[in-house]
């Protein structure tokens, strides 16, 4: 039972990681999976008070975590009484179990994580009608009810089912609760899920089975000793992790080898073949309502510069590229939909310029500039580390405006509503296709 609930964990939360490295939630959720796991393993591996307070405090890391991914999914400000009260609580809390023990430290740790946890709950419950899916939101609410009940059960110490068993059961409220946050993820951005993440856990679960299997069968066939159990959660996490991260390892052995424009190409082409099972085939764009049809354009605006993403775009299905692409001769195929929708957004953007001059600062021109220079041109006028010194003069000018004189927040709301320019223009688009 520890080995598999380990390896499930382990591989969901590898999976939400490596699905949104930048996204919050996926990251909370992630290294709630993550923490899990590392405590499913520590139980098996450690002995003595000071396991026990490693465990403890390792199995506190799924509830402030989906504390944390709860407050993220709502709407409101929930988000910053999690970082600067929960998230320093549980620290501090930590320490002193780590570093004293005893049963107050303990009570204050499982205070400090339930406590959050019963209020996100509340929260969740209280504006369940505004997630979306709604179906994705009933579930989680239920499954974060689950989760919260298993958890005192464990924590407190309470006899109510064998450890084992208990172990089993919030380690599948746990994975239930990944899975519905990637559903809310790939909802957000319009892509299918099931393919892609059943092709990673069948690749994930052959490797287990080949590499730990190994291990497996040496400890049956010979007494159980603790160095043979340890390698068995090595192997098993290094295969998973091996799977889950290939591109990402892949593209760092290639920034070793390779030049940087190979490197490129070839990551470029990495995330495009990653795209494609997260393709919906079913997705009917024309069907859509102009809210939900302008939010699938601000994503796509948003995954401007990367082919793996537009090749998932449900507006990547537009009848008007496939039209374009019979005009000019080419194939239909997923990257050449993908190129063909990254021109069409251009366009549109384009068509949002004044006509006096390349630049301008007026309020006629702030849409253009949000979004012609942000999302088509590549600056970042908020990021220190993607300021980029091969820009034209008139980038440039654009670029000191922006950070001159243009809050972030400022350009955050210009781009939402310069995206729901272009989506009335694609939309447009698609009727006269039609």
């Amino acid at each position: 039972m520890s080995v598999v609930v380990f390896a499930l964990a382990w591989w969901l939360g590898l999976y939400l990681l490596a699905r949104g490295p930048a996204k919050p939630v996926l990251c909370r959720a992630g290294v709630g999976l993550l923490g899990y796991a590392v405590a499913v393993a520590a139980r098996e591996l450690l002995d003595g008070a000071f396991a026990d307070r490693v465990g403890l405090v390792l199995l506190a890391v799924p509830g402030v975590a989906w504390t944390g991914v709860v407050v993220r999914l709502l709407p409101g400000e929930h988000d910053r009484w999690w970082l600067r009260g929960v998230l320093p609580a549980y620290a501090v809390a930590s320490a002193a179990v780590l570093g004293f023990g005893g049963g107050v430290t303990a009570g204050l740790l499982v205070a400090v994580v339930l406590a959050p946890l019963a209020a996100a709950l509340g929260l969740l419950v209280l504006h369940r009608a505004a997630l979306r899916p709604r179906a994705a939101g009933r579930l989680i609410v239920v499954a974060t009810l689950l989760f919260g009940l298993g958890a005192v059960s464990l924590v407190l110490g309470l006899d109510v089912l064998p450890d084992a068993l208990l172990l089993g059961m919030i380690g599948a409220d746990l994975v239930l609760l990944g899975v519905t946050v990637a559903v809310f993820d790939a909802f957000d951005e319009g892509e299918a899920l099931r393919a892609d993440m059943a092709r990673s856990f069948v690749v994930c679960a052959a490797t287990a089975v080949l590499f730990g299997g190994q291990v497996g069968l040496a400890l049956l066939l010979t007494e159980s000793r603790p160095a043979l159990v340890a390698l068995l959660y090595g192997t098993l996490a290094a295969a998973i992790a091996i799977q889950v991260l290939a591109r990402p390892l892949q593209t760092a052995a290639d920034r070793v080898v390779f030049r940087p424009a190979l490197t490129e190409a070839r990551s470029e082409l990495r995330r495009v073949a990653d795209g494609l099972p997260r393709r919906d085939e079913d997705a009917r764009v024309a069907g859509l309502d102009e809210e939900e049809f302008a939010r699938l354009v601000r994503r796509a605006l948003s995954n401007y510069g990367d082919l793996g993403k537009l090749v998932s775009s449900p507006l990547a299905g537009l009848p008007a590229i496939g039209e374009r692409l019979v005009a000019r001769g080419v194939a239909d195929a997923p990257i050449a939909r993908a190129t063909e929708l990254k021109a069409l957004l251009r366009e549109s953007v384009t068509r949002l310029k004044p006509s006096d001059g390349d630049f301008g600062t007026s309020e006629e021109w702030r849409y253009y500039n949000a979004l012609h220079f942000y999302y088509v041109v590549g600056i970042r006028p908020y990021s220190v580390r993607t300021k980029r010194a091969d820009v034209d003069p008139v980038s440039r000018k654009a670029l000191a405006w922006f950070v001159d004189q243009v809050p972030e927040r400022t350009l955050h709301n210009w781009q939402n509503a310069g995206a729901k320019l272009v989506a009335a223009d694609l939309r447009a688009t698609l009727l006269r296709a039609s």
